[in-house]
């Protein structure tokens, strides 16, 4: 007899999953940062994008990957701790995007074209919520531009990364959705082959 998952161990592997793909490329990016482009002002991150698709897979779950893609860029930069805590926290503003998502509804951002703004929102609320907490914890205004200009590659690689995804079949849909879509095309195979 075949045993089948439940809701919770398929959202927990899911998660988990997404959450290692996350610590593997922010690995290999700084790593490839500090030993091969050392003294450019610009970063690269996956973080926005992968918390985006999380957001659309599972809503406010993905607050875990928006704390995780922090913690894990903040160690693997050798950080101090206020960078920590600007990070970390800077990115949990992104969940405001989660209730645009709700409301507007994950189908509709995902099938849409204006749904391809939703990944740069994402982002754009990661790099506002980190100049917020750095101003809270004692920035200089001028200093937090900063989180605006050299983060602007990971714009592009969001956008790109979101437009590939989408086009995935269930990559970027609700999972309870993408679920009963799956089932219900599973029996109306069966009706068509017993007919």
């Amino acid at each position: 007899m075949k045993r089948q998952r439940t809701w919770k161990q398929y959202r927990t592997i899911d998660l988990t999953i997404f959450a290692l793909m996350l610590v593997v490329f922010e690995f290999i990016i700084v790593m490839a940062a500090r030993f091969w482009f050392p003294g450019q002002p610009f970063t690269v991150s996956l973080v926005a994008a992968i918390t985006t698709i999380v957001y659309m897979r599972w809503g406010f779950w993905g607050a875990i990957h928006a704390c995780l893609g922090g913690a894990v860029f903040c160690f693997l930069s050798g950080a101090s701790a206020q960078h920590y805590l600007i990070y970390i926290a800077g990115n949990l503003f992104s969940l405001i995007s989660v209730f645009v998502l709700k409301k507007a509804g994950t189908e509709t951002i995902r099938t849409s074209t204006m749904g391809m703004l939703y990944p740069i929102f994402v982002l754009l609320l990661m790099q506002t919520g980190r100049a917020a907490v750095a101003l809270f914890t004692g920035a200089e205004p001028a200093s937090v531009v900063g989180f605006f200009t050299t983060d602007s590659l990971s714009m592009l690689f969001t956008f790109v990364i979101i437009w590939i995804a989408r086009r995935l079949d269930g990559v970027c849909e609700d999972q309870i959705h993408y679920l009963l879509r799956i089932h219900s095309e599973g029996r109306e195979k069966e009706v068509t082959y017993e007919s």
